[in-house]
């Protein structure tokens, strides 16, 4: 497990954007950013799940969270220009952007992979998240100090068989970040790195390995430590690197 210890206050007054942060890796994120006193806005298509988050923020006594439904499959450009423009209104800049949104797709061969599936997942983690990405980037360079974590697989760094769609927009999600990485380094006070989750229990997880024992695995909780050090001061400087959480 990534060895990093966070001190209470590490996201003191930082307004953090989370997608995905309905549930598994998103909403254990969410909560342990406000836990360390970060202003989580909570982005999900599932309205039910981000007011479950919410809640528990706000019932744990942390700073007052925002919902932000939004679905990342069937959004047009000029919603993301309307949630930046919200953002900015709101809150006035962003600190932190955490891509945790992304959907797994098909498992099968290349060969029989249908088109429109290869298209969908492509679209939830590599369009959507280059969209955000570069809609919110102006309120990124307005933090003093600010973080973009892009959530990357084992399967987006060394190929594998039957991992398709899911594996591609993997290793797009690492170009998207090195690119990305490389134009803020020295000009701005951003800087993008990736985390690979590693095996989870999550559902995303489950659905991919249907065989497996889920209690072998850590929870989203435990493999916290460096998605905190990545979006807090410590890591300032830190650009371009891919992270393993375990």
């Amino acid at each position: 497990m990534f060895d990093y210890s966070a001190r209470p206050d590490l996201l003191n007054g930082r307004v953090i954007l989370v997608t995905g942060a309905g549930r598994g890796i998103g909403a254990a994120a969410a909560k342990a950013y406000a836990a360390h006193g970060a202003t989580v806005l909570l982005l999900g298509k599932t309205e039910a799940n981000l007011t479950q988050v919410y809640d528990e923020i706000e019932a744990a006594g942390h700073p007052q969270p925002a919902v932000i439904p939004f679905n990342l499959e069937t959004a047009l450009p000029h919603q993301y220009d309307e949630l930046a423009a919200m953002i900015e209104t709101e809150f006035g800049h962003l600190d932190g952007l955490l891509h945790n949104a992304s959907i797994i797709g098909p498992r099968t061969p290349l060969e029989q992979l249908s088109g429109e599936n290869f298209m969908r997942v492509m679209h939830v983690n590599v369009n959507a998240m280059f969209m955000l990405t570069s809609t919110l980037l102006p309120l990124l360079k307005l933090s003093q100090d600010a973080s973009v974590v892009f959530t990357s697989s084992s399967v987006g760094r060394k190929g594998r068989a039957y991992w398709g769609a899911y594996g591609v927009s993997k290793f797009a999600t690492e170009g998207l970040m090195q690119t990305l990485a490389d134009e803020v380094d020295t000009v701005a006070a951003v800087r993008a790195n990736s985390i690979n989750p590693g095996a989870t229990r999550t559902s995303m997880r489950a659905q991919a390995y249907p065989g497996e024992n889920p209690l072998n695995n850590p929870t989203p909780e435990e493999i916290m430590p460096v998605y905190l050090y990545l979006m807090g001061p410590d890591s300032t400087g830190v650009n371009g690197q891919a992270f393993n959480a375990q």
